[in-house]
């Protein structure tokens, strides 16, 4: 609380003096203020969500099904390897000995470009609901919950599949680099493959890499 002191003239009576104030400020009160109002804002704030990366695998084996499993044909999709040195390969199609193997890098315009040609459709409808939603209102959730329905529809009608695999070679930068593109890309269906590659893809890496 503010406190006013007075103080009062000489005592002799012979001449009157003005009499001066002082003020004196307690600051207790505005102390106990901003610790209540520190503590309203800490218990009503809400702190940012930890952001994790979504990855698919594939179901677990067991090691009578690993003997006897067979390359997964990826018919409308393409397959990414990732081996020593940051290099990146990919083949489109299954997997049978007329694969042609081709070399890209993390550039816009090797990998990516190569996942924005294959998701071309999923990417135009996208585009085409996000020029709708623009249109919208943000009061008008009806519509905007409708066009919300259509882009996960189209999301699991994309018929692109892409198998992502690694040697104990490659590091794990690589691996987080390519999901980034797949994410950056909007491709829907991806799949991380823990068992590795295919013998048939080894050789091809290897062929590649000597020539």
């Amino acid at each position: 609380m503010a406190e006013i002191q007075s103080n009062g003239g000489g005592g002799d009576g012979s001449k009157k003096r003005a009499k001066k104030q002082s003020t004196k400020v307690d600051m207790t009160p505005l102390v106990d203020l901003a610790f209540l109002l520190l503590t309203f804002f800490v218990l009503t704030s809400t702190f940012s969500q930890p952001k994790v990366l979504r990855m698919i695998f594939p179901e677990k084996l067991d090691e009578k099904d690993l003997k006897n499993m067979k390359q997964p044909e990826v018919k409308d999709g393409i397959t990414i390897l990732l081996t020593r040195e940051d290099r990146v390969f990919w083949y489109r199609g299954a997997l049978n000995d007329k694969t042609v193997l081709e070399e890209t890098d993390f550039t816009q315009k090797g990998l990516r470009k190569i996942l924005v040609e294959n998701n071309l459709p999923l990417l135009t409808q996208l585009r085409d609901f996000e020029k709708q939603m623009n249109k919208i209102d943000e009061k008008d959730t009806a519509k905007r919950n409708a066009i919300d329905a259509k882009v996960r529809q189209a999301q699991r009608d994309s018929k692109l599949v892409v198998l992502l695999k690694n040697d104990d070679q490659a590091t794990y930068r690589n691996v987080i680099d390519v999901m980034d593109e797949f994410m950056i890309c909007q491709i829907a269906k991806y799949f991380a493959v823990d068992e590795g590659m295919a013998p048939l893809e080894k050789k091809l890496i290897d062929q590649k890499i000597k020539s």
